[in-house]
């Protein structure tokens, strides 16, 4: 089956859509939605087009927006020490998140690492080429962006990202420091946990590695940051910036300083207040939600959330806990539109991606059918541009 959605495949593509549990930007009512063209052409509340299809009260909501999965990697190194080939894993990550609901995604690809073995580095350009590859076949389902992970600490930072400048499909960078003993990793046992936990570290490396690290970082990080944000201001059409573990006031105002749009998982209330107050949009992790706090220790997504402190969420890890994440905040004071933005709406207006993100006249037909288990949301099926993908 071809995914491609070029005009020609999208002329007959018509449906009406009765009896739905429709949710837009600001309200949720019961009707039915026309499409046609890949876009959405008519809205009507109540029983208006008896002659559609009948989702029988089945929540009709935007196609998710994802901004920033690092689930690839994790079909390219399915356990420890196992390499995939990248196209077969490409297609897995590419199904796995259209049945997540997900039908625009930034794939977080890592420009380099802490640890130098490590399947980011090996992956970085095959990955990317094979990105594009599966696109021009018409293969994938989810329309797919990069968003560029910096890891300002890596010696060699500037020649590997530089290709990549010119991709039309970068449509977002981050800088990140992931040096132990500060930001995510402030705790040190809980560093310690997780790398000899994911990436099979001996106790005997990782004191090793924490004295290699603190010196790159020392050596690295402040000149790379400068170069890259010149890079990325420079750029014909400014690239949107975002900071990354924020843990600190001091860290908000050096990514507003830098021309930052967006702080990625504040690690604490301090942090995503000031954000907050700085105009930054604030993205926290869907499994964080899930699971009732962080992996590593950190402020809770819920918390920032009962603060109205959190605008976006992202699926980091696991694609199937965006939508989830997204009702479970109706538990923390937002109400189901407002819930539903942080993952439509939200992500796509900080991208600049104004044709999608909403069911609203005119946009993107992306949307998905969400039928609810008891309090679990399952997406049904998924569009994007008026044809289905999953």
């Amino acid at each position: 089956m071809n995914f491609s959605t070029d005009s020609s495949s999208l002329s007959s593509a018509m449906l009406t859509i009765r009896n739905a549990r429709i949710v837009t930007a600001d309200r949720m009512f019961s009707g039915s939605m026309l499409f046609s063209h890949g876009k959405i052409s008519e809205l009507a509340d109540g029983a208006a087009g008896l002659a559609g299809e009948d989702w029988q009260g089945d929540y009709l909501l935007p196609g998710l927006v994802e901004v920033h999965t690092d689930n690839m990697e994790k079909h390219l190194m399915p356990r420890p020490k196992v390499h995939w080939p990248v196209m077969p894993a490409i297609l897995a990550h590419d199904a796995q998140i259209a049945a997540s609901g997900i039908t625009t995604v930034l794939d977080a690809i890592a420009v380099g690492d802490i640890d130098p073995d490590s399947v980011r580095m090996q992956t970085l350009k095959p990955c990317v080429e094979g990105l594009r590859l599966a696109q021009q076949a018409g293969l994938l389902r989810a329309e797919h962006f990069l968003h560029m992970r910096l890891e300002l600490a890596e010696p060699d930072l500037l020649h590997l990202f530089s290709p990549f400048l010119q991709d039309d499909r970068l449509k977002l960078v981050s800088l990140m420091d992931h040096t132990p003993g500060q930001r995510q990793w402030t705790d040190l046992t809980h560093y310690r946990t997780y790398v000899t936990g994911k990436r099979g570290w001996s106790e005997q490396k990782v004191d090793k590695m924490l004295g290699i690290l603190l010196e790159r970082q020392q050596r690295h990080v402040a000149e790379n940051r400068q170069l890259v944000i010149q890079r990325c201001q420079q750029h014909a059409h400014p690239i949107p910036l975002a900071s990354h573990d924020d843990t600190t006031a001091e860290h908000v105002h050096e990514g507003v300083a830098d021309g930052v749009s967006i702080s990625e998982f504040p690690t604490s209330l301090l942090a995503a207040q000031m954000a907050r107050q700085q105009g930054l949009a604030i993205v926290m992790g869907a499994p964080n939600r899930v699971r009732g706090g962080s992996h590593s220790g950190n402020v809770s997504a819920g918390e920032l959330a009962r603060h109205d402190l959190l605008d976006i969420l992202s699926s980091d890890y696991v694609p199937a806990s965006l939508l989830q994440a997204a009702f479970m905040l109706q538990e923390d004071g937002y109400d189901l539109p407002k819930a539903i933005a942080t993952v439509s709406r939200a992500p796509a207006r900080a991208l600049g991606l104004h044709d999608r993100g909403e069911i609203a006249v005119g946009l993107k037909a992306d949307f998905i059918r969400v039928r609810m288990l008891d309090n679990l949301p399952v997406v049904i099926a998924a569009w994007r541009d008026g044809r289905q993908i999953a």
